[in-house]
């Protein structure tokens, strides 16, 4: 029954993905936030959550991605920017001017407070970008 309900779930989300990432006129490539090549958001749907503990470390990165093997995967490196949203005023801070193809994830945390959201940019209008919110706890 598990693996019907995997399957049923592995259809539905390959059919969504395809819908909301192809329906798009401008944004017609799905790219994920990624930290040492896993996925952040928990599920890659219209309500996935992207949380990261204070002390997460490794790479970030933004990729296109694909779900295959009932896995996601980055194919391509996406471009981006980083902002954090503070979590009492919701002002919105640049990180930096740079743009990043990885970033220590480190180096964003120790700026951010419990309760912030590190928001990721990309920076060409192909990429579309749903999970671009990252909770901070």
């Amino acid at each position: 029954m598990k693996t019907i309900k995997a399957l049923i779930g592995g259809i539905f989300l390959s059919s969504l993905t395809t819908v909301w990432c192809q329906g798009q006129n401008l944004f017609n490539s799905c790219s994920a936030a990624f930290l040492d090549n896993k996925l952040v958001v928990n599920e890659y749907s219209p309500t996935g959550k992207c949380t990261l503990s204070q002390t997460a470390k490794g790479t970030l990165t933004v990729a296109e991605a694909t779900y295959k093997n009932k896995q996601w995967h980055q194919t391509a490196p996406v471009e981006f920017m980083v902002a954090i949203r503070d979590k009492d005023t919701h002002t919105l801070t640049s990180f930096s001017k740079e743009i990043y193809r990885s970033l220590d994830i480190q180096n964003v945390m120790k700026l951010c407070r419990k309760g912030d959201r590190i928001v990721l940019l990309t920076t060409s209008t192909k990429y579309a970008l749903p999970h671009n919110e990252i909770l901070v706890q």
